[in-house]
């Protein structure tokens, strides 16, 4: 009976298998996988890494200063070796985003129309992809300075050469400019289901592709302001980003694994490691304190940024005297008691908040800036308002609470202190809360608010992650090269457009 069993079962695989040759397919072999399926990969990995807050690779919420640790305090004081948190970030840029996009572009163009389908949408996916690639590749030149470029995706290469960072940067602006100028928004692009941000409206990653563009020729003002002036116009004329409805925000889905990463730090964790820093939280509701220092003196609140309700939530554990209406920020770069401070905001304890990689609030900034350097025409404070009330609004708040808040002295741009670098850097800054990366970047070139690192810090501010360990027992050579060039590989150094 048992040798007849095992006969039935040889003759069914055999009848099952027309081609022994089929024993030898790995079905999940990434050559079955579309080019779109990589695409939505590559998306969501990019605005995981950029949204992320986990330590082991994301710690710019630190560096900027919006929020401080508690029991371990390590990245607050700037330790990026003992989590080898720049391998993490440089991984997933290159390998879960850069490598799989590349993958797509390749898969999509070796893909053969049906009769039904349309060569121009096939031409604005892959437009797309560029666009994402341009992105990915800025935030990594603005991170470590001279990184792989050219080289960078060969799988066969082993050790890469490094390439010049503002070369890098010049060439991607051209790149972006032949994407922008081949984009056919009459026709689609990815559907609703494969694009996570815009779901396939080629028209929204136009003004995407223009907003980053503004944003990357502004990266040249204090080094190159005749280039950094035409890239501005040239943005603008072509059309960048209009409202809050234009930001290129990811939603998150209410289970795992597909929630807003903070919320996986803040909530599905279990921990309590971070509290709004006092830096930030100081700022957007100035108050007295006593002569301790420490002891907020009763009714000395000056005025509460609108935001504030949004950004922070009171501990309900904490000291009872002080006024629910008062925030208090944890002292950055020590280790806090969490119990003692304002929490992280409600907004941020929700799975399904968006992950951001750009907004309008941004760009009305970089306008305002633009005015003010003589790049384009128009208002400097106009523009500088609509930054303001997009980011309010964007939270939740009303435009009348902006308008309020705009009407204060500190805040209103013709009696605001300072010149216009620290006007608008101030407000920007807060208002790039929650995208660390960029708040660290705008923060290096700006320069404003003048921060300062903890009295415990192990070094100054970073103004960039040094490279990553494996890469100089691995690719020493190269390397050593692009440690050279920049000027050293330590986190003080500062790259191409970070002028002192």
């Amino acid at each position: 009976m048992k040798k007849y069993i095992l006969l039935l079962i040889g003759i069914g695989c055999f009848a099952a298998c027309d081609d022994f040759d089929d024993l030898n397919t790995n079905v999940k072999d990434p050559g079955n996988v579309s080019g779109e399926s990589l695409f939505t990969g590559a998306q969501k990995n990019l605005v995981d890494q950029m949204t992320s807050t986990s330590v082991n690779s994301n710690v710019f919420r630190l560096f900027a200063q919006h929020w401080t640790e508690t029991t371990y305090p390590d990245e607050s004081q700037y330790d990026l070796v003992n989590r080898s948190i720049p391998e993490q970030h440089w991984r997933v840029l290159y390998r879960d985003v850069l490598k799989d996009l590349d993958e797509a572009t390749n898969v999509i163009t070796a893909t053969e129309l049906l009769s039904t389908d349309d060569p121009v949408v096939k031409q604005n996916k892959l437009l797309v992809i560029e666009t994402l690639k341009v992105y990915a590749y800025t935030v990594l030149v603005e991170t470590f300075g001279n990184v792989p470029y050219e080289e960078a995706l060969n799988i066969g290469n082993l050790s890469p050469k490094y390439d010049d960072g503002q070369a890098i940067y010049d060439d991607l602006l051209v790149r972006l400019d032949v994407a922008i100028g081949q984009f056919d928004e009459s026709k689609g692009s990815f559907s609703d289901k494969e694009d996570n941000i815009y779901n396939g409206d080629v028209a929204q990653w136009i003004k995407f592709a223009n907003s980053l563009k503004l944003r990357m020729g502004m990266l040249y003002a204090d080094m190159d302001a005749v280039k950094a002036g035409k890239i501005a116009q040239e943005a603008l004329t072509s059309g960048v980003f209009a409202g809050n409805e234009d930001n290129a925000s990811m939603p998150y889905l209410a289970t795992t694994p597909n929630t807003n990463p903070v919320y996986a730090s803040l909530v599905l964790s279990g921990r309590d490691d971070f509290v709004p820093a006092n830096t930030l939280v100081e700022i957007m509701q100035p108050r007295e304190y006593e002569g301790d220092g420490e002891t907020i003196v009763p009714g000395s609140v000056k005025y509460t940024d609108p935001r504030a309700k949004y950004y922070f939530m009171d501990n309900l554990d904490a000291d009872s005297s002080v006024p629910e209406t008062v925030y208090l920020g944890g002292i950055y770069g020590v280790r806090n008691v969490f119990s003692k401070f304002s929490r992280i905001g409600h907004a941020l304890h929700t799975p399904q908040f968006s992950g951001t990689l750009m907004d309008y609030a941004e760009v009305e900034f970089l306008l305002a800036e633009a005015v003010e350097r003589g790049y384009i025409a128009g208002d400097a404070e106009e523009h500088y308002n609509k930054a303001i009330v997009a980011s309010v609004e964007f939270w939740g708040g009303t435009a009348a609470e902006a308008t309020d808040y705009l009407a204060l002295p500190e805040i209103a741009y013709t009696t605001a202190t300072g010149d216009f670098k620290q006007k608008i850097g101030m407000q920007k800054w807060i208002a790039l809360y929650n995208r660390g990366f960029t708040a660290w970047r705008e923060w290096r070139r700006l320069d404003y608010p003048k921060l300062e690192p903890s009295e415990e810090a192990i070094s100054p501010i970073p103004v960039r992650y040094t490279y990553p360990i494996v890469e100089q027992t691995l690719n020493g050579a190269s390397w050593s090269v692009a440690s050279s060039a920049i000027g050293g590989d330590r986190v003080t150094t500062r790259l191409f457009w970070d002028m002192e």
